[in-house]
């Protein structure tokens, strides 16, 4: 009786320690709108697309002036990220996984960066603005 108890609190400590870790990944995810808010008010944030360059120019679109770098290929290039290490970037992807990897990859190398909840997939159903043209 007494291992079962103690096997129960365990598991409710450790459901308890991952919700509560996954609360802290989200805390500082931005929605579609306080990103569309965030470009209207703040000419220097990046928009960075984290997406394969066929998701980019799909269906879905992008975000008018993102720049386009998958995030397979984010760790081996983000050297060419650089040049906005003092400005605030916004990951984004389809649905928000991609972007949320990408934006713990930037805060590890020194970046300030955040990601949108959601993706592109929110943003459309949001009816926020999209191109569908090549970068």
């Amino acid at each position: 009786m007494k291992k079962s108890i103690l096997l129960i609190a365990g598991v409710v400590i450790l459901v308890a320690g991952y919700i509560g870790a996954q609360q802290l990944n989200t805390a500082d995810r931005l929605t579609p709108a306080d990103v569309q808010e965030l470009i209207r008010n703040d000419s220097t944030v990046v928009i960075l697309d984290v997406r394969t360059p066929s998701e980019f120019t799909g269906e879905l679109g992008h975000i008018k002036g993102a720049l386009l770098l998958p995030v397979q290929a984010l760790e081996q290039r983000i050297t060419e990220l650089d040049r906005f290490k003092k400005q605030r970037i916004v990951a984004v992807c389809r649905t928000g996984h991609r972007s949320a990897q990408a934006a713990a990859i930037l805060k590890a190398n020194g970046f300030n960066a955040t990601d949108m909840a959601g993706g592109m997939v929110r943003w459309n159903a949001e009816q926020l603005p999209v191109e569908k043209s090549a970068q």
